[in-house]
């Protein structure tokens, strides 16, 4: 078994591939929809405030940690490796 390396196989050098590029999609995706959820919590009076739409666990916790999970997510995405190509002789 020979492991061919990139100046073997023709490609261009670049850092990240197609794959990658994929996953930083997700990862942009997780991070606006936990930017949605944060969304709302607006009155039509502005001399009335409720306190249970402003500070529900959906905008103060689980939204934030979505986008958290998205930036690292987004980390992930662009230090992932591809596998080698292995070509047998």
């Amino acid at each position: 078994m020979v492991t061919k390396t990139k100046a073997d196989t023709g490609s261009p050098d670049f850092a990240l591939r197609k794959e990658n590029y994929v996953l930083m999609l997700a990862g942009i995706a997780i991070i606006v929809f936990g930017f949605i959820l944060m969304l709302g919590g607006r009155t039509e009076d502005p001399n009335v405030f409720n306190g249970d739409e402003i500070f529900s666990f959906r905008r103060i916790t689980l939204a934030p940690v979505i986008v958290l999970a998205g930036f690292l997510f987004e980390i992930w995405a662009i230090m992932k490796k591809q596998k080698e190509v292995e070509v047998k002789d």
